[in-house]
């Protein structure tokens, strides 16, 4: 199956005192991370910039892993999202309201562990769990 509508989005991540955690959202029954379609001109990390800070209202989101990403096999009509990796040291996480919508995209988010992470999000992503896990790994940033 050839993609036919790609996304990008980042797996977000932050250190706790217990380790490093994720985040997710929920939109109704689903877990996912924070993602979405480019704009016109607009590359995936452009994307996943973007639409992390209307999803989540955190701006100061660093790289320190690089722009690597990994890419989740087609599925649902082709769409393949393109997710980075990305540190969150400070801010809170907010769910405003989508202008679209008329309200949040999302229910509820959380900061868990990758293992939990595994628990709620789909089967798709858990490559990319795998990837944090040892581009992460138990060090301190």
């Amino acid at each position: 199956m050839t993609a036919t509508r790609r996304s990008g989005g980042f797996l977000v991540m932050r250190p706790f005192d217990d380790g490093w955690r994720c985040l997710i959202l929920r939109a109704y029954r689903n877990w996912d991370l924070p993602k979405g379609m480019p704009e016109q001109d607009e590359n995936l990390l452009q994307t996943a910039l973007r639409e992390t800070t209307e999803e989540t209202g955190l701006m100061d989101l660093e790289l320190p892993w690089g722009e690597e990403f990994r890419e989740t096999e087609p599925y649902g009509k082709g769409k393949v999202v393109r997710v980075y990796l990305a540190l969150s040291r400070i801010g809170e996480v907010v769910l405003p309201v989508n202008a679209q919508l008329g309200r949040p995209e999302h229910h509820e988010f959380r900061w868990v562990a990758l293992s939990q992470a595994r628990q709620l999000l789909l089967q798709r992503f858990w490559p990319m769990l795998d990837w944090a896990e040892g581009v992460a790994g138990e060090g301190e940033i």
